[in-house]
């Protein structure tokens, strides 16, 4: 896998009923990006992989 180029995947909670959906690229050493999926183009999160995964563990739990 090329570690230089986002590999981008649609959220596991994305449903399937046309809603929000967000896709994320998480295979970057340094960054994951995040983008919305009907709108990519529209911009790109860049955010902290420490910081991506304490949000990821806290939306687990609630």
């Amino acid at each position: 896998m090329d570690m230089l180029t986002p590999q981008w995947r649609k959220s596991t909670r994305s449903g399937g009923n046309g809603g929000a959906c967000v896709e994320v690229a998480d295979n970057l050493p340094h960054v994951v990006l995040v983008r919305d999926t009907k709108d990519r183009d529209g911009g790109t999160l860049h955010v902290d992989p420490t910081a991506w995964k304490a949000f990821v563990d806290y939306a687990k739990q609630h």
